[in-house]
């Protein structure tokens, strides 16, 4: 049995928005998100709404535009997952490093207004709850992977006939 272009759309459009709402709910339970999480988030919101357009058109070109939306997404969260590691530098704006500037008390009153959630930090790991080390995944791990799978759910509804 093979899936029609529609049911592949809905279901790749369901599951990033499924995955945007996981996000939120991980906010809303105290897990602040950082600048990259929130990067990870545009794509996810956007291919949703691109797949109701897909999913009314069944126009292939969008399709595609999916499947691109999910690779920037895996990519976003393949970066996150090696900066959280620190397997290489993050952006100096979300890991403490690099210039500031302005002045002192700009920077004092910055940091006392905004909280401060930094990228190279794990807030949550799956290993914290399954005690078991090859589970040591985050949610930037996660996104990395359910984007990929996303995408080759995207490609192969852009080639169902």
């Amino acid at each position: 049995m093979t899936l029609s272009r529609a049911h592949l759309i809905l279901f790749a459009s369901f599951s990033s928005a499924a995955l945007l709402g996981g996000a939120f709910l991980f906010q809303f339970a105290g897990y602040a998100p950082c600048a990259m999480c929130f990067w990870q988030r545009w794509p996810h919101g956007i291919i949703a709404v691109l797949g109701l357009a897909a999913l009314a058109t069944q126009n292939r070109l969008l399709c595609w535009v999916g499947a691109l939306g999910m690779v920037i997404s895996a990519g976003l969260g393949g970066y996150h997952s090696g900066v959280e590691r620190k397997w290489w530098p993050g952006p100096s704006s979300c890991t403490g490093g690099g210039d500031l500037g302005g002045s002192a008390t700009d920077l004092l009153d910055s940091i006392l207004s905004t909280p401060v959630v930094m990228c190279d930090e794990i807030p949550w790991r799956l290993s914290d709850w399954i005690p078991l080390e090859i589970l040591d995944l985050t949610m930037a791990n996660f996104n990395a992977v359910f984007s990929l799978v996303l995408a080759c759910i995207w490609v192969t509804s852009a080639r169902v006939k």
